[in-house]
């Protein structure tokens, strides 16, 4: 028997300090020895990223204690931080000092690079008996430096930075560092400004002498956006590419007329944008399959044969998939499905055999995640993607003449991407009674190309119009209250919420995570990564200065008349806090009923589990306070 309240007065038993410790964020696996290694995100030890071994009788015990956490900061969103190498050996980039570290079970870490310099190091990978890196260099008063070294795992690096052998260098970016099997040859990913790698980018081979890269050469067309090569003999790459407009599987052979073939092409993408190092999209079993991953929308799973045969495997993910290692015929598979976030042991010959390793299912029971329905409406310049999550309470439902209020998830990036799983933070909302519908806006990744890049010179634009439409269209069609609709966004999806906030009428309040308001300002404080991706979203500078002061909220904060929560991280290096503390003050002149939370030790991102839990709960009374609904068990949040 269900109890019929008012939509957003839900009781619900997801509290945000459940919510906080349910989803891991797993940042890697690898197969050591009969034990599976994974590093995981842990809320409640200030959001470090530990690393943990589960032994065959399930035991869970920590490889480095902390608070050691493996995090690397290279291109400042990092991403293969850690890898095993001779034996169960861990090599790991800590997170405090950017240093390499390594460590067995049980000891303690010791340094396998120097103190002195500022140097970062990311994308490590265990290749033919050589530890490989993308290494950062910073310089004062110049942009930084970056290569692709070896590093010595014996320690003599430490005292010795020479050590350090730089293999190759030559371009402002790299990523993917591929050894051959015979040692003779590197591959690897390489852009410059103001390319983003998504954009363009090229895969090189270079010929090695000594160790060290004496020559290379571009074997992609420079028009495209290569990623992950991988050697399947010593003459042999497959890696993934886009000429067609969507991310396919490609076998290049390095004979005199470097012959490419396609690899079982389909209408969907085996990649992704490359924000963080080590994403692993496909992987080469022993015996020629590969299993990949495709995205059209969601991500599924599928087996190509020798004979290009492609058979799906049917698994629990269905977003945010990553191959994380393979064993045989065995994978680590990571990603989101019915229950949330987890790490599955899957063996490609009996999938349905997948054995969960860490999360993956709720102590609430699954009847409480809401099921996903995939949306398409018409924008402006086309349909517009995204995925529905209406109110899901089994024991509770509203009045039948009463429509959900709703909340509309701006991701970030701006090319990102959003599959159709639902998180424990999206059903602390509608396990009360909100709706959510998490947009995938033009200049989204998973579509294809031609979608992506809907948004090159129309950012501020075109982010705006297709999550205005989005809205709108759930509205008209009866299953939101088009008077109780929110935005809520961060960083780029903080940048669109303001801007849509300052342009239009259609949201009755809004949630800005530390999100953009100056792009002259992002212009200026930005990190290298980044600091040339405005040229493609909005123009270069200093032609396009009037745009951008055009596009910019800060422009326009006296419209700014919707209700607003900001939140904050006070050691944002990507979104300086004085761009929402702007925000803020123009609130206070408009009269505008206002919220500012400000984390200390955040960045850009929040990981703490105390952050989090604050997080959630003012966001949900925020728009109990605004849309005019009464939270069940939450504190008030007082507006300024």
């Amino acid at each position: 028997m269900t109890t019929e309240l008012p939509y957003g007065s839900w009781p619900s038993p997801l509290s945000a300090e459940a919510v906080s410790a349910a989803s891991p964020r797993i940042e890697g696996a690898r197969f050591v020895g009969d034990e599976v290694w994974w590093g995981e995100s842990v809320p409640e030890e200030a959001g470090r990223t530990a690393v943990r071994r589960k032994a065959p009788s399930g035991e869970v015990s920590d490889v480095i204690d902390a608070p050691w956490s493996a995090r690397s900061r290279v291109h400042e969103y990092g991403g293969g931080a850690w890898t095993t190498v001779v034996g169960d050996a861990l090599v790991f980039v800590e997170k405090a000092d950017q240093r390499v570290w390594k460590a067995a079970p049980g000891e303690r870490p010791r340094a396998l690079t120097p103190l002195a310099g500022d140097m970062r190091f990311g994308g490590l990978t265990w290749e033919g008996g050589r530890l490989l890196a993308v290494r950062e260099t910073h310089r004062d008063g110049a942009a930084p430096h970056r290569d692709i070294v070896e590093i010595p795992v014996d320690g003599s690096a430490v005292e010795d930075a020479a050590r350090l052998r730089s293999l190759v260098e030559d371009s402002d970016f790299l990523a993917h560092p591929a050894l051959s099997p015979d040692g003779t040859r590197l591959a690897w990913v390489a852009w410059n400004h103001p390319d983003m790698p998504w954009d363009r980018a090229e895969l090189r081979v270079g010929r090695l002498e000594g160790g060290l890269v004496a020559e290379w050469t571009t074997v992609t067309s420079g028009a495209t956006a290569p990623l992950q090569p991988i050697w399947v003999s010593d003459d042999d790459i497959v890696f993934s590419d886009d000429p067609t407009g969507r991310w396919n599987l490609t076998r290049l052979r390095l004979t005199a007329d470097l012959h490419c073939e396609d690899v079982a092409s389909a209408d969907a993408d085996t990649g992704g944008p490359l924000w963080v190092l080590g994403q692993r999209w496909f992987a080469v079993l022993d015996d020629g399959r590969i299993v990949a991953v495709r995205t059209n929308g969601s991500d599924e799973l599928v087996l190509i044969g020798t004979d290009g045969e492609v058979r799906p495997l049917a698994v629990d993910a269905v977003a945010g998939m990553s191959i994380e290692d393979i064993r045989g015929s065995r994978l680590l598979l990571s990603g989101a499905g019915a229950a949330g976030a987890g790490l599955w042991d899957i063996d490609v010959d009996d999938p349905g055999a997948a054995r969960l390793l860490v999360g993956g299912r709720t102590a609430w029971g699954e009847e409480w995640m809401p099921r996903p329905r995939a949306v398409t409406v018409d924008g402006p310049r086309g349909p517009v993607h995204a995925f529905d999550y209406p109110p899901t309470n089994p024991g509770v439902t509203a009045g039948a003449n009463e429509r959900p209020p709703y909340v509309v998830f701006v991701h970030g990036g701006p090319t990102s991407h959003v599959g159709g799983a639902a998180s424990t933070k999206i059903a602390y909302f509608t396990s009360r009674g909100i709706g959510v519908l998490d947009v995938n806006y033009g200049g989204s990744s998973g579509y294809g190309r031609p979608y992506r890049e809907r948004l090159l010179g129309q950012w501020g634009v075109v982010d705006v119009d297709d999550v205005i439409a989005a809205a709108r269209g759930l509205a008209a069609e009866g299953a939101a209250d088009a008077d109780r609709l929110a935005i809520a966004g961060g960083s780029a999806g903080g940048w669109t919420v303001l801007c849509a906030l300052t342009l239009s009428d259609a949201f009755a309040a809004g949630i800005s995570r530390y999100g953009v308001a100056d792009l002259r300002r992002l212009a200026e404080d930005t990190h290298d990564f980044e600091a040339r991706y405005l040229d493609s979203m909005v123009g270069p500078l200093p032609e396009a200065e009037a745009l951008y002061v055009a596009r910019s909220p800060l422009s326009r904060l006296d419209r700014l008349r919707t209700p607003l929560l900001i939140e904050q991280g006070l050691d944002d290096r990507v979104v300086p806090p004085s761009q929402s503390e702007a925000v803020r003050d123009a609130l206070r002149r408009n009269g505008v009923p206002h919220a500012y939370l400000a984390f200390e030790g955040e960045g850009h991102g929040f990981r703490r589990a105390e952050t989090v839990v604050r997080q959630l709960e003012a966001e949900v009374a925020f728009l109990g306070r605004v849309l005019g609904f009464k939270p069940d068990g939450l504190p008030a949040l007082e507006l300024d």
